[in-house]
């Protein structure tokens, strides 16, 4: 592959095809020690990231757990 003038990169039809690419598919490009990574991104978060927010508006954890539990 070759980087175009303008900056652009043409992933093969059977890799796009192969790792579902399709025109309309964002993706990630990550630095890494070995070079870019590139994926699709995904609106799919990290489990923590799922439940962060409720727990940032608890305020007292210890208060939370204690009031869950139903003591």
């Amino acid at each position: 592959m070759r980087i175009s003038e303008r900056g652009q990169v043409t992933i093969p039809k059977a890799l796009r095809d192969r790792f579902g690419m399709s025109h309309n598919v964002e993706v990630e490009i990550t630095p890494t020690r070995e070079g870019l990574l590139i994926q699709k991104q995904t609106s799919a978060k990290h489990p923590v990231e799922r439940v962060y927010a409720i727990l940032s508006n608890v305020g007292d954890t210890d208060e939370y757990l204690e009031e869950i539990r139903g003591r």
